[in-house]
């Protein structure tokens, strides 16, 4: 598995990711925050960090990192490919190249807690709420 840049035309497929690793990991979100958060991925989030993938043998993607100021602010594996080091591979090469240390993380998803304190990363705060303001916990953690 490689790492590899991001382009502008991998977005729609991004996006499949991103709700397929959303409704196998975050079973706090509803269909409506999916419907709200939908666009807003596309239209600001994307564009707005650096952005890895990994792909499979077949060119489909695995799984992103999207990086900004040494803080990670996404990173999605799709389900059926979970559990294969994936995310492993773009948090480390996140840390290894694009100087991360710090992360936020949905409390209510201690799948990704876990894995994010397996990689050295510690809970320094918590916020009640997202930057959205929405009743989803954050902890922000740093390496």
């Amino acid at each position: 598995m490689i790492v590899e840049n991001v382009l502008p035309e991998y977005y729609a497929e991004m996006l499949d990711v991103w709700e397929n690793s959303v409704r196998a990991t975050h079973d706090f979100i509803t269909e409506e925050d999916i419907a709200f958060f939908k666009p807003m991925i596309v239209e600001q989030a994307f564009p707005a960090v650096t952005l890895k993938c990994v792909k499979s043998q077949s060119g489909s993607i695995l799984g992103f990192v999207g990086v900004h100021d040494a803080k990670v602010e996404m990173l999605f594996v799709l389900d059926q490919a979970r559990g294969q080091g994936i995310g492993k591979l773009l948090l480390q090469y996140a840390i290894d190249n694009l100087k991360v240390n710090l992360v936020d993380v949905n409390e209510q998803n201690p799948l990704a807690v876990g894995f994010y304190e397996h990689m050295g990363f510690r809970v320094i705060s918590r916020s009640p709420v997202d930057d959205m303001g929405k009743p989803f916990p954050i902890l922000h953690m740093q390496l």
